[in-house]
């Protein structure tokens, strides 16, 4: 089964939700990572992402190997809390 990389980001994306695949060494490594977070910064050179926990991660453009928006995370289930015996 083959698979069709693509980068599908553009500005309109900016304040979405996405998932970015790309290269964190030299464009050409094999080595790949995802990083997941709010879409704060997209242009021609660099995607800027806002990660749960704060961090701001800028890929570069040239070491993008796929991307998109992805929908909102799942509510979190608030289990009942336990009544006075």
């Amino acid at each position: 089964m083959w698979y069709r990389l693509e980068v599908r980001l553009t500005r309109a994306d900016v304040g979405k939700r996405v998932v970015i695949r790309w290269r964190p060494g030299p464009a050409d490594s094999k080595p790949m990572t995802d990083v997941l977070g709010i879409l704060e910064q997209a242009d021609a050179g660099s995607f800027t992402v806002r990660t749960r926990d704060g961090t701001l991660v800028v890929i570069p453009a040239g070491h993008a190997v796929a991307g998109k928006v992805v929908p909102p995370p799942p509510a979190r289930r608030r289990h009942p809390s336990p009544g006075p015996p």
